[in-house]
């Protein structure tokens, strides 16, 4: 063999083999470590077949492959997350919060199906932390990326190879054996012990502790230096998957077996198959094992805040279909929150960007799920007036989705003899404008747009990650921009210098260099995203995906009358009233133009599906009367087709379907000239 400065050129046979033995050996140690819960070996004894590997390694680099245990101490610090686009949308759950909403949750079902007594559910703890696709090709982890909007999330592959629960290569077994593509679906976590340990060490080195598990997880997924991440104690759960190159199995339950047998973690353990016996429906077995995982909710070592139910029947889950961004086969019970007792300092305004007076209490600090509260929403005045909630008094707060604190009720018996009823002032507490509740809304609100607490936050919003992603635009930077009146509105940002910025305090002229760059750098933004960045009220990131899908562009959006909005699947007449009022107003057209002149570029969207020209493609088609096979069917053929199915006729509208009664729908339709197909010219055209 010729010896090179990268090692020996040529790897004796047996070197070869010891390496794969000692890589197959510690992932089966992983996975009896970090999925099964049942270690064969001590510590001491894996830290020796690891360093063994690492020591073949380094003699024979040329042998290293991205798969070996070794490859996930994490590498060089990213600059930013990349994005990744999901090949199919990852949806989030609606919610049930009681049984009788379960229960009409499965009658839903049953009306859809038609069979209610053969439902079988599968349901599984629902975990506080964050979701992740792992894209898997040809049994390798190719890329790893949160969920985003659903559509698009952020590339941390070299975060998530850190994570040993997740494994690198899946083993060749089970139903999905050779699957040359694979998107996993799962929740990566951190256990509550691992969690508390995590904060005291934070706490030795000076630094704030996080509020809650699921804050450090999404801490830790989130970093740009993955060598941080890798000394995070993080878990995964897989509980479904997206794109599949392979044949699904019949079941959600086989599904999970399957994912199992790959190697990868799944809660097995705490979920089950619910089917009908004789004295008990479906949905009565689920209910049963919900009310038994809110019983040992607490024991478990890791944060639950309720239980997913999905239909059984993946062929079900296809005919039930999705809303505008839930499936109709799944929903989200939570369990009732967590409460306990604590007094009330102060009352506290915040105005938010719209201008809304928010009222805060501040409370003596309580453990609550084991999250210290210090601070609790009161709503608005309504929501005061109905609790009687003053200064002093002594309230029980809970966790709402055992996430976000809120005041529940007073205890009235320790009011002190002091206490005043507390009514929010008709002033703002920022700017001293006038505060108003306009009719019809349950909120107070600054009348002044120029409000620096309404601007600050307006720029905050617009600089998100999840908008225009200007890094480096933080809290304190945004409060001296505006205190110091340099910047009065979003297009501001875009004319701002480096020797402006290098003046104000903790910033030097690298600094400033970097934000400009930033600042620079985000005028290459997706349309959906700059809309939502503009801070429309009511507008969230999936609306402002919805509307740009209906009107293709901004341009057509702005021109858009509060009628033509309010027919957009999905908009209600608050929203569209909303985006109509908030593009009538001369100075956001203005902020705009001059956004747009300082070379923002709102790219369109991707096609969701390109595939093969069809009748339907990039098409519209609208549904009414009776026609002989089910809705559910028809809407499949044209999302097959490359279209999409809409609920109200707009001139977006471009093809109405019309059965046997018709109705109001078709008189629109023809005048509004779009064309009208019977159910034979569908049939045909769909090839059905």
């Amino acid at each position: 063999m010729i010896p090179t400065s990268d090692g020996p050129a040529v790897v004796p046979s047996q070197v070869i083999r010891d390496i794969e033995e000692l890589r197959e050996e510690i992932r089966r140690h992983d996975q009896l470590y970090y999925t099964l819960d049942r270690p064969e070996i001590s510590d001491t004894e894996y830290d020796r077949l690891f360093r063994r590997l690492e020591e073949l390694e380094a003699q024979y680099p040329q042998v290293i492959s991205p798969d070996s245990p070794t490859q996930r101490v994490g590498g060089k610090p990213l600059e930013k997350f990349e994005e990744h686009k999901h090949a199919m949308p990852m949806m989030s759950l609606s919610n049930a919060f009681d049984e009788p909403e379960l229960y009409e949750f499965d009658a839903r079902i049953g009306r859809a199906l038609g069979r209610s007594n053969q439902i079988e559910y599968v349901i599984e703890p629902k975990l506080d932390g964050v979701a992740i696709e792992l894209v898997y090709e040809n049994g390798l982890l190719a890329i790893a990326s949160t969920r985003g909007d659903g559509y698009t999330g952020e590339d941390v592959t070299s975060n998530i190879r850190t994570v040993k629960a997740i494994p690198l290569r899946l083993r060749a077994a089970g139903i999905f054996t050779n699957a040359p593509v694979i998107d996993v679906r799962g929740e990566v976590f951190m256990l509550r012990d691992e969690f508390a340990r995590l904060n005291a060490a934070r706490d030795e080195e000076g630094l704030p502790p996080f509020a809650n598990p699921r804050n450090a997880t999404a801490g830790s997924v989130r970093q740009l230096d993955p060598r941080t991440t890798a000394k995070r104690p993080l878990k995964f759960f897989a509980y479904g998957v997206g794109r599949v190159e392979a044949p699904l199995p019949e079941g959600q339950w086989d599904l999970l077996h399957g994912l199992h047998d790959l190697g990868l973690p799944v809660n097995l353990a705490n979920s089950r198959l619910c089917r009908h016996t004789q004295d008990r429906t479906s949905i009565e077995v689920a209910l049963e094992h919900f009310r038994q995982l809110e019983k040992i909710r607490h024991d478990l070592p890791y944060e639950i805040d309720g239980a997913v139910v999905k239909v059984n029947s993946l062929e079900a889950q296809t005919i039930l279909g999705v809303k505008t961004r839930s499936p109709r086969w799944a929903v989200a019970f939570k369990f009732e929150p967590v409460q306990a007792i604590t007094r009330i300092l102060r009352i506290e305004i915040g105005v938010g960007r719209t201008g809304a007076l928010t009222p805060v209490a501040v409370m003596e600090p309580v453990s609550v799920g084991g999250v210290t509260i210090s601070r609790a929403t009161l709503h608005n005045q309504d929501e005061i007036d109905r609790k009687d909630v003053r200064e002093g008094d002594t309230v029980v707060i809970q966790r709402a989705g055992d996430v976000i604190p809120e005041v529940v009720s007073v205890v009235k018996d320790r009011r002190p003899d002091n206490g005043k009823p507390y009514t929010i002032p008709d002033e703002c507490p920022v700017c001293g404008s006038h505060a108003v509740r306009p009719e019809g809304q349950v909120a107070k609100r600054c009348v002044n747009v120029s409000c620096p607490a309404r601007l600050k936050e307006t720029i905050r919003h617009f600089a998100a990650r999840d908008a225009m992603d200007i890094e480096g635009l933080g809290v304190k930077l945004v409060e001296q921009l505006v205190d110091r009146n340099l910047v009065k509105d979003a297009a501001d940002l875009y004319y701002l210098d480096e020797q402006t910025l290098a003046g104000l305090e903790r910033m030097a002229s690298k600094s400033a260099s970097n934000l400009l760059d930033a600042i620079y750098g985000s005028r290459s933004v997706r349309v959906d995203r700059f809309l939502f960045a503009l801070g429309i009220p009511l507008v969230g990131e999936h609306v402002a995906r919805v509307l740009i899908e209906e009107f293709g562009d901004l341009d057509a959006l702005t021109s858009a009358a509060p009628e033509e909005l309010r027919e957009v699947r999905g908009i209600g007449p608050e929203v569209a009233q909303s985006v109509a009022n908030f593009f009538r107003e001369p100075r956001n057209g203005e902020m705009i133009r001059r956004l747009l002149a300082a070379g923002i570029k709102p790219a369109p969207l991707e096609p969701v599906s390109p595939g093969p020209e069809t009748p339907f493609s990039g098409k519209t088609v609208l549904f009414t009367g009776s026609i002989s096979i089910s809705r559910a069917d028809a809407k499949k053929a044209v999302e097959r087709l490359g279209g999409k199915v809409a609920g109200s006729v707009s001139r977006n509208t471009d093809y109405v379907v019309a059965g046997e009664d018709p109705g109001s729908k078709l008189d629109k339709a023809k005048d509004l000239g779009v064309v009208v197909l019977s159910e034979s010219e569908f049939r045909e055209m769909a090839g059905l």
